[in-house]
């Protein structure tokens, strides 16, 4: 087996997300376009993983898609 840097059992991770990033993180699901608050975000700074708190995208590099999630050209290394 796999092991990874974070790990949680399913309880802890239920308490830690809520229902919604439980089942886009745990279960593989799918936020509805347009609805994720992070599209919408303007400000200067990095977006973090709300399950392992690593550093994923840079706001410099977010860009509009068309897509309806919010969209980056590249993670932060590492």
């Amino acid at each position: 087996t796999h092991a990874y840097p974070v790990t949680r059992t399913d309880a802890e991770w239920r308490a830690r997300l809520t229902p919604e990033q439980y089942t886009v993180m745990r279960n593989h699901g799918t936020e509805r376009p347009g609805s994720c608050a992070l599209l919408y975000e303007k400000r200067a700074g990095t977006f973090f993983c709300v399950g392992c708190e690593q550093p994923l995208f840079e706001s410099k590099l977010k860009f509009e898609s068309g897509s309806g999630w919010p969209s980056f050209n590249d993670p932060v290394p590492g």
